[in-house]
């Protein structure tokens, strides 16, 4: 082979449908084209990483880690990828250097062999604990920065110029890394600043230098062909029935394109095309997440708003849940606003996910009302040295009453964290001591402690997470009534004993009024105390046994319920933290309303919540009696 044949890395497996379809891909609809795709000549194989380690706990009940050792079973021959988020591992805030070595040493034995490891901010103190344990494992280390532009659209400005992608590669060179990746998450690098900045990064490095693009702009074919005439030496593409809109350039017309030139890639395509007929066949089942919301492939707002792939599928979904699609054109117009305010982050995860959960709060609740905690920490300083600095004015505002304090800190951001395995194989003792399994909870406490019962037998896999068919419906056990828990509607004062008589048998069940719809009001939902009629004729009380005056806090948004910050019967002032709700990836604390006492969490920690439940019913409490 020519030594200027092009390589490539595939990766349908992993981004392709993060990008088009909230990576939502199961394992079983992969494996038919696993060993082919292991034969057909990939330099390698993007299989993990990014936010499959989410969603597969999360939404699919399917274990990563089993998940990986499936691929290296079937595609031993080829090296297999996965894409590190630095010192946020797979997660979505930092975690502590323990908890990186323990990943990557395990990720390692169970399959990994390339890590592209990155960090959003393209902070390299972010990525040395990652990057020493790659090397120390003795894996590929492939760095990567993070591509970005300003406001003007192309390379170059008071930021994004040639120069600063320049000095992060030489920066990554120097500790360590076995090949640079150009990494252009929504799709933004333009074809002439590709040839420019590939042919720079060529001549100053000694090192192989690889291609990660979108085709969101509808730029992404002519950039690679740029950057294969400046002699890129890999790119990624993916299988077409996975390719463009928000994913990448598709593989068949690039191979056509090359062959016989001195760049091509000798890869067939006829199996490429087999591929790609089982990928269809499949597909069908996913038609709901698949649908756009634009007619066009081409996003060509993407040049001002900036969206990444596995943001842009994500932002539609979720606006869509919370019954706000009608104004995800608002949102895309504040998300380049809310960036700049915030110092010009590039927006990869997870700075994408706080930039743009923080646009959908701004346009929803009012210019930052509502602050993840995320966005608290992110100017504080706990996720790196931003490109800018943030507007002294969000700065102010964000961290008024911050815990961590005022001043934001400018130090390593995991130098502040303590060591989290011990409390990690701790919590889940009881139920496993499989280091999988430490690790899944350790990156997710929450939906992976959730995930670990559903695995380990302890609850049952609910409907929303068993494979679909084609019309939508699950498959195979699906009950046809599916029973609340109890802790999400705990027993009032009004539940009555009844016995059931069944024949010869007598069963003894409590009955417990259903709740009636609330009046609202803007600071939550107030209760008035009317009395419904019931079936029955008798007048059922207050919903919940509220009282007249009692505030219920609502879930603004789709999300979980984290954990509670305050206990029943706990006096609150108003702006007092109640409860967290994670949505949109983010966590969000919902304050009290009002001065009062918690009189009731209706919703267990963990429930899966939609807009309007009330997760806290907060009463009115004399001035003098708050806070005891």
């Amino acid at each position: 082979m020519s030594s200027s044949r092009l390589k490539i890395t595939d990766t349908t497996f992993r981004d392709a449908h993060q990008s088009l379809m909230a990576t939502r891909l199961r394992t079983e609809e992969m494996e038919p084209i696993a060993e082919m795709m292991d034969s057909s000549g990939f330099h390698s194989l993007e299989v993990w990483g990014g936010a499959t380690f989410d969603a597969t706990t999360r939404f699919l009940a399917e274990d990563p880690w089993d998940r990986l050792r499936t691929f290296k079973r079937l595609m031993p021959k080829t090296p297999l990828q996965m894409l590190l988020r630095g010192q946020s591992l797979v997660g979505y805030r930092n975690y502590a250097d323990d908890v990186v070595k323990a990943f990557v040493d395990r990720s390692a034995e169970v399959g990994i062999d390339v890590y592209r490891v990155f960090d959003a901010l393209n902070d390299e103190r972010n990525l040395e604990t990652a990057a020493n344990a790659i090397k120390k494992v003795g894996k590929h280390l492939q760095m990567t920065i993070c591509y970005s532009t300003t406001e003007e659209g192309r390379m170059g400005g008071p930021i994004y110029d040639l120069e600063y992608f320049i000095k992060r590669a030489q920066a990554f060179q120097t500790m360590g890394a076995d090949s640079i990746c150009i990494k252009d998450m929504a799709g933004l690098l333009a074809p002439y600043d590709a040839y420019d900045l590939v042919g720079s990064l060529k001549s100053m490095l000694d090192l192989p230098i690889q291609l990660h693009t979108h085709y969101t702009s509808g730029m992404a074919s002519m950039t690679v062909l740029k950057a294969i005439e400046a002699g890129v030496d890999v790119i990624d593409t993916c299988l077409a029935p996975l390719a463009l809109r928000t994913s990448q350039p598709a593989i068949e017309p690039l191979l056509v394109s090359l062959k016989g030139s001195e760049r091509d890639p000798q890869l067939q395509l006829a199996p490429m095309l087999e591929m790609g007929d089982h990928l269809e066949s499949v597909l069908i089942k996913y038609r709901n997440l698949l649908t756009s919301t634009k007619a066009s492939v081409v996003d060509a707002r993407v040049l001002s708003h900036q969206i990444p792939g596995g943001m842009a599928s994500n932002l539609a979904s979720q606006l869509r849940e919370a019954d706000a699609l009608d104004r995800l054109q608002e949102v895309l117009a504040e998300i380049p606003i809310t960036r700049a305010e915030l110092g010009f982050p590039p927006l990869v995860t997870p700075i994408s996910q706080m930039i743009g959960s923080q646009a959908v709060s701004n346009v929803l609740f009012g210019k930052y009302s509502m602050i993840s905690g995320p966005i608290k920490d992110y100017i504080f300083g706990l996720y790196g040295r931003p490109p800018a600095p943030v507007q002294i004015s969000v700065v102010e505002k964000v961290l008024d009453g911050y815990e961590r304090g005022q001043e934001p800190f400018t130090g390593r951001p995991a130098d502040l964290l303590e060591p989290e395995m011990p409390d990690a194989r701790n919590a889940i003792k009881n139920i496993s001591d499989d280091p999988d399994d430490v690790l899944t909870y350790a990156l997710y406490p929450t939906t992976g402690m959730k995930f670990l019962r559903i695995k380990h037998g302890l609850d049952p896999v609910p409907d929303e997470m068993r494979p679909h068919d084609a019309t939508g419906e699950p498959t195979r056990d699906t009950l046809v009534s599916k029973p609340f828990k109890s802790a999400d509607f705990p027993k009032s004062a009004r539940a009555r004993a009844f016995n059931v008589h069944l024949g010869e048998e007598v069963y003894q069940i409590e009955v417990d009024p259903i709740q009636v719809d609330p009046e609202r009001s803007k600071s939550g939902t107030k209760f008035t105390g009317a009395e419904t009629p019931t079936s029955t004729g008798h007048k059922a009380s207050s919903p919940l046994g509220l009282d007249p005056g009692d505030i219920g806090i609502e879930a603004p948004m789709p999300g979980l319920l984290l954990r509670h910050t305050a206990t029943v019967g706990q006096g609150v002032r108003a702006g007092d933290p109640v409860v967290v709700l994670e949505a949109m990836k983010m966590e969000n604390s919902l304050t009290a309303p009002i001065d009062g006492k918690v009189k009731s969490l209706p919703m267990a920690e963990g429930s899966s919540v939609v807009k309007g439940n009330i997760l806290a019913v907060i009463s009115p409490l004399a001035q003098d009696t708050v806070g005891k």
